[in-house]
Formats: structure tokens, sequence, C-alpha cells
């Protein structure tokens, strides 16, 4: 098994997404994507858009790894972290984001030089009367966020 960094359109990380991710589905924009291939078969898809945020899209150094998801080849999670963070620092970003769950673990994230920032409280939504929302699966789940940032040092 040779993995390697492929360049990979949005729509056909998107339909990955939609295909192998647990828990959400493929976001509606991207700043750029890339997969990882073992030989010519795609195993993994890293999806960078504006954060989430509107704070932290508003200071515009910032990009969010908004979606990663991978067939479960073993490294290709923390290969996709490591060129997301390559390839946006290469672009004059300062800061690379993103957030998991409660309950996972973050291996890929400390491999690929992540660091966590934050820990966010589950909300039991995001739809309030003022700006109804449709759920999307992530009521009452707690997050951690992550960070890597051009300034640090990364193993």
């Amino acid at each position: 098994m040779t993995l390697r960094i492929v360049p990979v359109s949005f729509a056909d990380a998107a339909e990955f997404v939609r295909a192998h991710h647990r828990h959400h589905d493929a976001p509606v924009g991207h700043k750029f994507s890339l997969g990882v291939a073992d030989g010519d078969k795609l195993v993994g898809v890293a999806i960078v858009s504006r954060p989430v945020s509107r704070v932290l899209a508003a200071e515009g150094n910032t990009l969010e790894v908004t979606r990663s998801a991978t067939d479960g080849t073993r490294n290709a999670n923390s290969m996709l972290y490591a060129a997301a963070r390559k390839a946006a620092f290469a672009m004059g970003y300062d800061r690379l984001i993103t957030y998991t769950q409660d309950g996972e673990g973050g291996a890929s994230l400390k491999a690929a030089g992540f660091r966590v920032l934050a820990q966010r409280p589950a909300r039991k939504g995001w739809s309030v009367p003022s700006r109804p929302r449709v759920s999307r699966n992530t009521d009452n789940v707690a997050r951690t966020l992550w960070e890597s940032a051009a300034d640090k040092e990364t193993p």
C-alpha cells in the first residue's frame, strides 16, 4: 500500500463524503478539496472551506476542514489533515481549524500537527424563532476545536 495525495474536485469529494462520512452530509462549498489514493483508488477526502463561525470567517486568515472522510484505510486521515495544513499555509492562510465530536480522540489531528484550542459544550440546536434552521445532526453534541497555526511549531 502506497498512499499519495491527489487533487479531487469538489463534486467528487462531496460524493465521497456522502458515501463514507459517519454522521454528516457534504458541505455546500469549499475553498479547495484534496484526496488520498491507494494506487488508482480514492480512499479519503478532505474539504477545506471558510470557517463556519462568522467570527472566525471575518478574520480572513483562517480556513476550516469542514469534512474529512475515509474508507477506513490506515493513516489516510492523518495524511489528509497534514496535506490540508500544508496547502492552506502555502496559500497564505495563518490558521487551519477543524472540530471533532465528543468521543472522537483526534489521533489523526495530533499526528498532523494540530492542537486542542477549546472544548465546545453541546447546544440544544441552532434553530431559533428569528432564524429557523433544519437540524444537521449536530444538536446535543459536544465538540472539540482543533487548530494548526503557521507560526506554531509542528512535529
